[in-house]
């Protein structure tokens, strides 16, 4: 897999210290060692996460909360992938994921080819400076830079989806694993600053042009000990762009914080064309 140039769509290719098409479109590659190709119109603006959001991530998963998503989700990469083949990592955020599933990848398979985007730069920097030895990109989910029919397996970790863009990179017979929120995830977390929480819905978990061929839960407590803990597990939902500033003072009293933890792990085909 190649990524390939947002403006004309040719592959790109990697020549000193950036990448470039056959029609002279050429993208630095950073101090940290990613490229940006988001395709943006006009001004540019800050896309997704910001720094603080991306270092409040980071704290906390490096806490180990969610240690037991990132050694299912390994798994499965691992059992999916085939060899020699290529993983994309649409959302991959600043590596927590990307790093352990690299780190399984070489112990099992002689060969693969691991990428990542996120509309994040802040996000992407951090990625790099966790997984040095990934091909990582500032680029959208909606508007994925790669060749069509290119990807063996796509990840999407609690990230947009966008179906259309999913089937046009993946190979015939490849495969998507995706990862989300069940009905019960951060319940506790919400009880204590919402006066009135809302249960996630689960949507259907159908996709055209997929089939589901497995699927798992992991459903579990989290205990957090401190005020610091909780805030960084707030920031890095969705919550925290939607969440008034009299919900959001509730935080600030909150020490101690048992929450339950519910994930959903899709395993899917994608149908030969």
């Amino acid at each position: 897999m190649y990524f390939i140039c947002p403006i004309c769509n040719e592959r790109l290719y990697k020549e000193s210290n950036s990448i470039k098409c056959k029609n002279s479109h050429s993208f630095d590659y950073s101090k940290s060692g990613y490229v940006n190709l988001l395709k943006t119109k006009g001004r540019a603006k800050i896309h997704g996460d910001g720094k603080v959001m991306i270092k409040s991530r980071k704290r906390f998963l490096d806490g180990g909360y969610y240690q037991s998503l990132q050694n299912m989700v390994s798994e499965f990469v691992v059992k999916y992938l085939p060899e020699n083949g290529t993983v994309l990592d649409c959302g991959c955020g600043e590596g927590y994921y990307s790093a352990e599933i690299s780190r399984r990848l070489c112990e099992k398979k002689s060969h693969f080819s691991y990428y990542g985007i996120d509309i994040s730069k802040d996000a992407v920097n951090a990625g790099m400076k966790r997984c040095k030895h990934l091909d990582l990109a500032v680029a959208s989910v909606f508007n994925i830079p790669v060749e069509e029919k290119s990807v063996d397996l796509l990840l999407t970790i609690f990230a947009p989806f966008c179906a259309d863009e999913c089937r046009r990179v993946i190979k015939d017979n490849g495969y998507l694993i995706m990862v989300i929120p069940l009905e019960n995830h951060l319940w506790g977390l919400k009880c204590a600053v919402y006066d009135n929480p809302y249960r996630n819905q689960v949507e259907s978990l159908g996709i055209a042009g997929f089939e589901l061929v497995e699927k798992a839960e992991i459903i579990d407590w989290i205990t957090l000990e401190s005020n610091e803990t909780v805030k960084d597990l707030f920031s890095m939902t969705p919550y925290y762009y939607k969440t008034s500033r009299s919900d959001f003072k509730k935080l600030d009293s909150i020490r101690h914080l048992e929450t339950e933890i519910e994930f959903g792990i899709l395993v899917y085909k994608k149908d030969k064309c």
